[in-house]
């Protein structure tokens, strides 16, 4: 296997792919070592008008094929990503730090995604009205139009892959505009999706200034519907950008998962499946268990083995083949991770485990704070990093007032073995998403999305289709 970054970084605008040509240009890091891999050529305004202008044409042309040729080009597009899995995975993790069997695993969910949709999108059945004979009255489903899709850097395949399918299944075309930081795996499954038969003007890759690019792409016209996964400030942002124009969006924002840890758990069970999700991507996930809320009689029990788990876990470049956790993504990174941890610290939290920055790249220790007071900023800011952070509990009523406590409502986990207190917490927990006894919380065909500052609309399953679609009542006397 070959650790040479060898990415095509170019634009993709109106069918042709656009090298720099004068344009302004971006550092293309790898995060395990700090070294600049390449430079990205960024859009101008003239290339975004040029991109909406080809949306506009794509999507009449799009729309207008069959469902069924149209899902065609979408296994074809699958078939594709899974023959170039590993030369996307390599480039995902030299560009994210991930360890190269997570980015393998990445790649493979976004080709699903692709068969599911292809799938899908032929169940978008309508409706027949009763209505007196010689009448008709029908409810069908049509595609929204043009979409402007914004991805961050942490999936960046399986993101982009994520809103890519369901738009493209739709009838929709897309102006897809990915992470600067992770240029090369992007444009990868561009090329797959290119290369399967999706028409050059379905599709357009742009990247460029984030704010510049979304204030341009959300108040055209062309633009009707805005599909955004990252923070909750910038996802509030761009839901004001989008009200001017009255455009339907699709938000995935952050979250704060709590995870409530019963005293009747299996208790080992529980800390082996605990500790690979919590520095899975270095902890760099929106659905990331962060606060542990344990039951008090197994509270010492749960976070000393958390924290002897914790320590066996290996840092390093995310292509050795033994690394358990990789970077973090960028250069800002460790230090709010590190301010964080040190708040905590100096208000009481104990450091179990970790508690470090690495001494080159943009590593950071696999950390376990116990005790952490509830006035510690991390107990209501997301540190999107490897920190675990616990606190005791005494009754069911303390745990799901804990777990509903902050705006946020992404994700939330419960371990317990009473099937009783498992319904209660289905219901109680204030989330989008719920995981019980297990952290498989996301699948094609499952809605993804969360209540509260964390957003609003799904993504996956027949829900996230949906929004790619208008509906329709046709009257005919």
């Amino acid at each position: 296997m070959t650790s040479h970054y060898d990415a095509d970084l170019r634009l993709f605008i109106n069918g042709s792919w656009r090298i720099g040509e004068g344009r302004d240009a971006s550092r293309v890091v790898n995060p395990a070592t700090g070294d600049t891999m390449a430079e990205l050529p960024l859009a101008t305004a003239a290339d975004l008008d040029e991109a909406l202008l080809a949306s506009g044409s794509g999507f009449a042309v799009w729309r207008a094929m069959d469902v069924e040729a149209r899902g065609a080009i979408l296994h074809r597009a699958a078939a594709l990503i899974r023959e170039r899995t590993e030369a996307i995975a390599v480039l995902l993790t030299l560009e994210q730090g991930k360890p190269l069997g997570e980015a393998r695993g990445e790649v493979a969910s976004s080709a699903a995604l692709f068969d599911y949709c292809a799938e899908e999108a032929k169940r978008a059945y309508g409706r027949v009205l009763i209505r007196p004979t010689g009448q008709r009255s029908i409810v069908i489903k049509q595609p929204v139009g043009p979409v402007a899709s914004f991805t961050p850097w942490n999936f960046p395949v399986y993101l982009m892959a994520k809103k890519l399918a369901s738009a493209l299944a739709a009838g929709c075309s897309v102006i897809a505009k990915p992470p600067e930081e992770t240029p090369g795996c992007t444009s990868a499954l561009l090329h797959c999706l290119i290369d399967a038969g999706v028409p050059a003007n379905v599709v357009q890759l742009v990247f460029g200034v984030p704010d510049m690019v979304s204030r341009q792409l959300i108040g055209s016209p062309v633009i009707r519907k805005i599909s955004f996964t990252g923070s909750v400030p910038v996802g509030k942002h761009l839901m004001r950008l989008a009200a001017d124009g009255a455009k339907r969006v699709t938000m995935e924002l952050g979250g704060h998962a709590p995870v409530l840890v019963f005293d009747d758990c299996d208790l080992e069970r529980t800390l082996d499946m605990v500790v690979p999700q919590k520095f899975r991507n270095a902890g760099q996930v929106c659905v990331s268990p962060t606060r542990f809320y344990i039951q008090q009689s197994i509270y010492d029990a749960f976070v000393d083995g958390f924290a002897a788990r914790t320590a066996k876990v290996k840092v390093g470049s995310g292509l050795d083949a033994d690394t358990g956790m990789g970077p973090l993504a960028n250069v800002r990174r460790p230090a709010a991770i590190g301010a964080l941890v040190d708040d905590a610290r100096a208000k009481g939290a104990r450091v179990l485990a970790g508690g470090t920055p690495g001494d080159r790249g943009f590593f950071f220790q696999p950390t376990v704070l116990a005790d952490v007071p509830q006035d510690a900023d991390i107990m209501s800011n997301e540190p999107f990093g490897p920190v675990a952070v616990c606190r005791p509990f005494e009754t069911l009523e303390d745990a799901i007032e804990q777990a509903n406590r902050l705006p946020y409502g992404l994700a939330a986990f419960a371990f317990t073995e009473n099937a009783r207190r498992a319904n209660l917490l289905g219901d109680a927990i204030e989330s989008g998403m719920v995981g019980i006894n297990t952290f498989a919380i996301s699948a094609p065909d499952s809605p993804f999305g969360g209540v509260k500052d964390s957003g609003f609309g799904s993504e996956g399953g027949p829900e996230g289709m949906d929004s790619y679609f208008v509906t329709k009542a046709i009257h005919q006397a």
